[in-house]
């Protein structure tokens, strides 16, 4: 269906000379590419009802980067708004929302998507006709970025694509979507008015860390380079006394939930964060799980929800076990032709504990 509506139009690339590739569509989302400029701009914001991205910018914009050839590095601390080489004029049954990618919420870099005369980050109404961007602030790691790289995704829905209650508890007792190695299926069934809860997992095995911290002031990350990193030069081990752990304000913590997620080929999830009353504490920046992630026949049994943490303003308690967000699970308009998994490629499917794919593995 997502290639059905590149063939149409209502999915395009600005620049003829680059159409939007193949490998960009995903089972239940689509990849955007970054243009060929980025604008650092004083302050995040909104376009509102009455104003365009490009109105923003001529308000905001504090000078012009040039993405092409060698790309330029993006900095912590800063706010960039980049144009993106996709544009829609999507039917009016389809509205859309947007995400980071996962390896991208794994370096803390902080995206959103913005639409003309838009109210809210990330969500595209139905209809839509124009251009999209991306709002990019690195948080601990300077990055460099170039023309075509793709930091964040679109999801397109008809409708409201949520399942109610009463179907997602029988899809739990079917289809075992979360589930831990010591209490099975049941656990996660006690409240599915917001989606089925996960939490935190603080007691990995003998010798593993329970998580990573990042190290501040390290070096550059070419968003290119694939496997090439050391993670002792850019990160510390975790380790959970007793599966507790002190968050510390600012600090940015790569974890792992306590249970298994699957997400059978018919349906697809989205994480989301749990209520903001429980703690000062953020759990993820990426948040889409296409239909095939954790799926066995995928080759992803067993596969963990890695969380990307941030403490707020005070130092914040973690216990093993402790519920920190929530999987909203949505049933596909038809089984994908493709999985996600080995057959394309995925770098997660499988997953336990794991940093970014810039990452060698540990």
């Amino acid at each position: 269906m997502i290639r059905n509506l590149l063939s149409q139009g209502a999915i395009s690339a600005a620049d003829d000379a680059d159409p939007v590739r193949d490998d960009q569509v995903q089972p239940a989302s689509l990849d955007l590419r970054l243009g060929r400029k980025a604008y650092r701009v004083r302050a995040s914001f909104l376009t509102g009802s009455e104003s365009t991205v490009a109105d923003r910018l001529a308000q905001l914009s504090m000078h012009e980067i040039d993405l092409t050839g060698g790309g330029a590095v993006l900095e912590t601390g800063c706010v960039y708004v980049a144009p993106l080489q996709e544009t829609l004029d999507l039917p009016r049954a389809l509205s859309a929302v947007a995400n980071a990618k996962s390896s991208t919420g794994r370096l803390d870099v902080f995206t959103r998507l913005i639409t003309d005369r838009g109210s809210s980050f990330d969500r595209i109404e139905p209809g839509y006709q124009g251009p999209l961007y991306a709002e990019i602030s690195p948080r601990t790691f300077s990055v460099l970025a170039r023309t075509g790289d793709r930091l964040n995704q679109i999801r397109l829905r008809q409708g409201d694509a949520r399942f109610s209650s009463g179907q997602l508890a029988q899809l739990q007792a079917d289809e075992a979507l979360v589930r831990t190695a010591s209490d099975g299926a049941e656990r996660a069934q006690n409240d599915l008015q917001h989606g089925l809860a996960f939490s935190v997992d603080l007691r990995p095995e003998p010798g593993q860390p329970a998580g990573w911290r990042a190290r501040r002031h390290s070096g550059l990350i070419d968003l290119r380079k694939i496997d090439h990193y050391r993670p002792a030069e850019f990160w510390e081990p975790v380790h959970a006394e007793g599966g507790r752990l002190i968050l510390d304000p600012g600090a940015f913590y790569i974890l792992v939930s306590r249970e298994s997620v699957h997400v059978p080929p018919h349906c697809a999830a989205e994480m989301t964060a749990y209520l903001p009353m429980v703690g000062e504490f953020r759990v993820h920046y990426a948040g889409f799980f296409d239909p095939g992630f954790g799926h066995d026949a995928a080759g992803g049994a067993g596969a963990r929800g890695v969380l990307e943490v941030r403490c707020h303003e005070a130092p914040f308690v973690l216990d093993h076990g402790q519920v920190v967000g929530r999987l909203v699970y949505e049933p596909m308009i038809e089984r994908p032709d493709t999985l996600y998994g080995t057959d394309i490629g995925s770098n997660y499917q499988a997953q336990g504990l794991r940093l970014s794919k810039h990452f060698s593995l540990i």
